[in-house]
């Protein structure tokens, strides 16, 4: 069984022995909200703490704990929603959800399944080799995380750690419109981008800040919805697609093999590339779910709502359209300086601090971004926000560059000695003595003598071979070590051949 596009870009087919079928995928992603505390206790909601150091009263369910709602919470919720152009809902209301395990000291949820704060909006996405679509997202709702047991600590216990319990999430819950890995990943980068645009979510899948659970169906084109199965707590974009791939894969054997998919919860184990079975799903009336008697509705106004609305930044897709409307950048390097918040942002501080105008220098500052400091960082094993080169001192590089003090070449090696050392390119063009030569007396001298040692090259270019015009300006920088203006040599050099 094969996956491949069935070449129309539309849809994405599983080939079985019987024939094709279709994935259909919905994602709940959960995302820690960016707050200082939780959802509904003033316990610190940071990652990293001691276990159970961060838990209060509230968070364990110490009897007559009362939860207070968490303002900041709600407004990066809506904040959120505004964002995904979603329905912000005015009146909202949290329900508890009953369950009981280990980690849940109250044995129930604070949820907000039946009226959400945030309503229906969409995710515009990019598949790599699939067409460009737009995603349906179903709603956003506001809710309290659990604890964590840890299972590998001891050969004969478990221990729970409540630090979790009680952090806010927001679960923005995609409509079933995703039907191939490629776009389920790219649905998943570009939400967890949105979200750092923002600032409501920091979107560190590795510290389990967001994560998906995946539901994966399969059906034959044109045909109903099939039985979905749900896969919990996906921490990445790479383990979302392999879980779709095994898991649309696994359903279509047991289809073909005359068997029926159940609705369960299974695991994704990326050591395996493989999912398995958790615990059939249950369905929402075996989580008694009511409203919960100690909190009020949320009631949103407009005043609020349109303060939300203005404190959001420029958002991506907007971002990358002036980058390529008003600096004249390529869709490619617009694509990747806002795919990202941090190197649009040190883009944006770059072309500034050179005092030019962003259309003048805008296309010189993003290929020195997307190729050289991009480059020299990967080398390093650093993310732009720790680059030892600031936006103001690449800046000045940029600009010696544009005046003709430096050549490309020179640019290059005075980077690179900005990377070793920390110095402004100003003084090591000063002390090093890096500047470009512009005296055609020099270049001059450094030609004739260049001509005069090599008579039979003259002769044969003088005779029709104009490739080794290539030769004489080669011989010339490196006559000049390499400080000479090219454009200055290749005049100059015509003029001693012709």
């Amino acid at each position: 069984m094969t996956y491949t596009d069935d070449g129309s870009h539309s849809s994405y087919r599983v080939h079985g022995a019987t024939g094709d079928f279709e994935i259909v995928v919905g994602l709940e992603v959960h995302a820690q909200v960016t707050a200082n505390s939780k959802l509904f206790s003033g316990a610190a909601a940071s990652f990293g703490a001691e276990p159970n150091a961060q838990v209060s009263l509230v968070d364990a369910a110490m009897p007559g704990m009362l939860p207070v709602l968490n303002g900041e919470c709600v407004r990066q919720a809506v904040r959120t929603g505004l964002a995904l152009g979603a329905e912000i809902h005015r009146w909202s209301r949290f329900d508890r959800k009953n369950y009981f395990y280990a980690d849940l000291p109250q044995g129930y949820q604070i949820s907000q399944l039946y009226h959400p704060i945030v309503g229906e909006g969409t995710l515009a996405i990019e598949p790599e080799g699939e067409a460009p679509k737009r995603v349906g997202i179903e709603r956003i709702h506001l809710e309290q995380d659990a604890g964590k047991s840890i299972h590998d600590q001891s050969p004969t216990m478990s221990y729970v750690d409540l630090n979790r319990s009680g952090c806010a999430l927001m679960e923005i819950v995609s409509k079933p419109d995703l039907r191939s890995p490629a776009e389920a990943g790219a649905y998943v980068k570009k939400l967890r981008s949105l979200l750092r645009y923002v600032g409501s979510c920091d979107g560190n899948m590795e510290e389990g800040s967001m994560r998906a659970d995946v539901n994966v169906s399969v059906r034959r084109p044109g045909e109903g919805f099939g039985t979905r199965a749900e896969i919990k707590n996906v921490n990445s974009v790479r383990f979302v697609m392999a879980a779709i791939e095994y898991e649309a894969r696994r359903q279509v054997d047991i289809i073909e093999a005359g068997g029926e998919v159940v609705q369960e919860t299974r695991l994704f184990d990326p050591d395996k590339g493989e999912t398995r079975s958790m615990r059939s799903k249950e369905d929402a009336h075996d989580y008694r779910y009511f409203p919960d008697p100690d909190l009020l509705p949320v009631e949103l106004s407009e005043d609020f709502i349109a303060e939300c609305l203005e404190s959001l930044p420029e958002l991506p897709d907007a971002k990358r359209a002036r980058f390529v409307r008003e600096l004249g950048l390529s869709d490619y390097n617009a694509d990747v300086l806002t795919a990202e918040k941090e190197p649009a942002n040190y883009f944006e501080a770059l072309v500034l601090a050179t005092g030019k105008p962003a259309a003048e220098i805008g296309r010189a500052a993003s290929n020195f971004v997307t190729s050289d400091l991009f480059g020299a960082l990967k080398k390093l094993g650093r993310d732009i926000s720790d680059s030892p080169v600031s936006p103001a001192a690449a800046a000045e590089l940029l600009v010696l560059t544009a005046d003709g003090t430096l050549s490309g070449p020179l640019a290059k090696q005075v980077f690179e000695i900005m990377l070793e050392t920390g110095d402004p390119a100003g003084k090591i063009v000063e002390e090093r003595g890096l500047k470009q030569v512009t005296d055609t007396g020099a270049i001059e001298t450094a030609i004739a003598e260049i001509l005069a040692a090599n008579p039979d090259k003259v002769a044969d270019f003088k005779g029709g071979k104009d490739k080794l015009f290539g030769f004489f300006v080669g011989q010339t920088m490196r006559a000049m070590g390499g400080k000479a203006n090219p454009a200055v040599v290749n005049e100059l050099l015509l003029k001693a051949l012709v």
